[in-house]
């Protein structure tokens, strides 16, 4: 089945030009409506988590010396949890907290069903 999350090259292109900028980076996806359903990028722990959240991943990017953990609310877990996810960039401005936001793109994830 291989990991839950996995990263597109344009996603990873991304990370590594956030990371520059901002230091540690981290995501989180809650399912709200619109963009809250968006994969949301933030400086590593500025977006609380606890036990409503579940880590789906610790993404490991080249040029990245640390992890990029990839939160997830537990409830939105609990119907994606038969499906890989998988992090990518798209041209369009979501509108949102997520640092990649004034770079003229936005992640999104597709999600595919375990087989």
């Amino acid at each position: 089945m291989g990991d839950p999350v996995t990263l597109t090259p344009a996603a990873a292109d991304l990370i590594r030009s956030l990371r520059g900028q901002h230091g540690p980076l981290m995501f989180h996806q809650s399912g709200g409506c619109c963009d809250g359903s968006a994969p949301m990028c933030y400086p590593a722990g500025e977006f609380r988590t606890g036990g409503s959240d579940v880590l789906l991943a610790s993404l490991a990017v080249d040029g990245v010396p640390e992890p990029v953990e990839f939160w997830m609310s537990k409830a939105q877990w609990e119907l994606w949890q038969h499906t890989r996810l998988t992090v990518d960039v798209v041209p369009g401005r979501g509108s949102g907290f997520s640092l990649e936001a004034p770079e003229g793109v936005r992640f999104l994830i597709r999600s595919h069903l375990n087989r």
